[in-house]
């Protein structure tokens, strides 16, 4: 998943910083906001199972500290080996779904050959 969502970003980089004169912003714009979807599901998942193993590990450092029981340190360890990876995961999907937001935001430009605002994504107001 790292590779795919890393890669992925570094593509549309390519694209944005030089996009080819017979891009369809259109397919490009919906193929991303399907890719955003996909990767927005695997970031709710992850945040899932991190919260879970975080309070698992938060309850067995209370049961332990309340017990010392060895059977709690040798259930404390593989927790903590596995809570920090989830973590680093759920980072790397967090920032890279946010930036595929502001990727999102520069297709739309290109789109629509305005400048839009890029903190808000908001269209610009029309002249008349």
């Amino acid at each position: 998943m790292k590779r795919r969502i890393l890669t992925y970003l570094q593509q549309i980089d390519e694209l944005i910083q030089d996009p080819p004169e017979d891009t369809d912003w259109d397919r490009a714009i919906h193929n991303h906001l399907t890719q955003i979807q996909f990767f927005q599901h695997e970031r709710l998942i992850h945040l899932i199972v991190t919260v879970l193993f975080a309070l698992m590990t938060t309850s067995v450092v209370v049961g332990l500290v309340g017990t010392g029981s060895i059977w709690l340190t040798l259930l404390l360890i593989p927790l903590l080996i596995l809570l920090f990876p989830y973590i680093n995961h759920y980072y790397l999907l967090e920032n890279g779904v946010q930036k595929m937001y502001a990727q999102y935001d520069r297709m739309l430009e290109y789109q629509s050959d305005k400048k839009w605002n890029r903190f808000f994504a908001v269209p610009p107001k029309e002249e008349k």
